[in-house]
């Protein structure tokens, strides 16, 4: 069986299967990730597709194959951004029929935390997107986004503490 560095070595030398077999392992963090950061399903569908398609066309400038993930995450985040900027400070519109994301903890499903999300500042989003579906450490998030590491942690903290305030009261059911 293949180690995930050996998929990474092997897609880098243009073994489309190996980097399908690691495009499988991280997709469902990357769409859960987009569709937090965005708010539209269709919409998150089509940056994990441009990012994706972006990560194969250019995996064979990766410097190192422990960095895969980061450097997919970051050019989703990259992508996520861009699409956000389309939006025009349109806030995020979340719909009841936003519906499953394949698995996902009910908490994370439920409507009130994603409404709580989507009126988050923007990095606040990333900060926590690339947390709780990615599993970053703040360190790891801090190379990725080029923040420092204590700004990360605090922003987060903040941001993990609004979303509580918020959500205290509310009926926590999907």
């Amino acid at each position: 069986m293949n180690t995930k560095l050996q998929l990474v070595r092997a897609a880098k030398q243009g073994d489309t299967q190996a980097f399908a077999e690691l495009y499988r392992d991280i997709y469902q963090n990357l769409y859960r990730f987009a569709l937090y950061m965005l708010g539209n399903p269709a919409d998150a569908e089509d940056v994990v597709s441009d990012a994706v398609m972006d990560a194969w066309m250019t995996i064979g400038k990766l410097r190192s194959e422990e960095a895969f993930d980061g450097w997919v995450f970051r050019i989703l985040s990259n992508k996520c951004k861009r699409k956000r900027k389309e939006y025009l400070n349109k806030p995020l519109e979340w719909k009841e029929e936003i519906g499953d994301v394949s698995g996902a903890d009910d908490l994370v499903e439920n409507y009130h935390l994603r409404r709580i999300f989507g009126e988050l500042d923007e990095d606040d989003r990333m900060i926590i997107g690339m947390h709780v579906f990615g599993g970053y450490t703040s360190r790891e998030i801090s190379e990725i986004t080029g923040m420092n590491a204590n700004t990360v942690r605090s922003r987060e903290s903040r941001a993990l503490k609004k979303m509580a305030e918020k959500l205290e009261g509310q009926e926590v059911s999907i």
